[in-house]
């Protein structure tokens, strides 16, 4: 049988239901830059149509291996945050904390690993410059990687505030549109790693 603090009672659960996490203006920047990678994911696929015999060869020199551990490290931090914000419904701050610890955590590995990426690409002499392919792959994971630092940094806020009781719940508005943004950020790889490591060009 379940701990009674873990049970919602029905009133909450309906107010639950009825509230969009977070605050609207959030959504709307979040919309805003779906928006702004929807045009640049189809952007790329109009360039790789140009040339699929360049963006498919240049394709292979990518390590799948790489973009999938990145796949389950954001995963894994979309995974915390959201069980963080249910901790706070809850009102168990310190089960909060700890996942928040989780996702900063996860997200710093993101940064790393595509760190180690990077570096490996420019130790072989690629970069930006190298073809049409390589310019959108440092472009769309360089972006990527800035939303990801700007969130780890968003996370880490929360977690700092979240270790001294500041949030509840009653007062979860923060962590909830710290969370929205960052599960935008994990969509946004669940498109990107096939688009680049797996699709085939032609």
């Amino acid at each position: 049988m379940p701990a009674p603090e873990l049970v919602a009672t029905p009133t909450s659960a309906g107010s639950h239901a009825r509230r969009l996490p977070g605050v609207d203006g959030v959504w709307v920047a979040i919309g805003a830059d779906a928006v702004f990678f929807a045009i640049l994911f189809l952007t790329f696929m109009q360039d790789r149509l140009k040339d699929p015999a360049l963006f498919e060869a240049s394709r292979h020199t990518l390590n799948p291996n790489f973009g999938g551990i990145d796949t389950v490290i954001l995963l894994t931090s979309s995974w915390c945050v959201a069980i963080a914000i249910q901790a706070l419904k809850r009102d168990l701050p310190g089960a909060a904390s700890r996942y928040l610890l989780g996702a900063v955590l996860t997200g710093l590995m993101f940064v790393v690993s595509k760190g180690i990426e990077y570096f490996l690409k420019f130790s072989h002499g690629i970069t930006p410059a190298t073809n049409s392919f390589f310019m959108w792959y440092f472009t769309l994971t360089g972006i990527h990687l800035i939303h990801v630092v700007f969130g780890t940094g968003l996370l880490t806020f929360v977690w700092c505030k979240a270790r001294t009781g500041s949030y509840h719940s009653s007062n979860r508005v923060v962590p909830e549109c710290v969370a929205s943004y960052w599960h935008l950020v994990d969509m946004l790889w669940v498109v990107l790693f096939p688009l680049l490591y797996l699709l085939r060009a032609g």
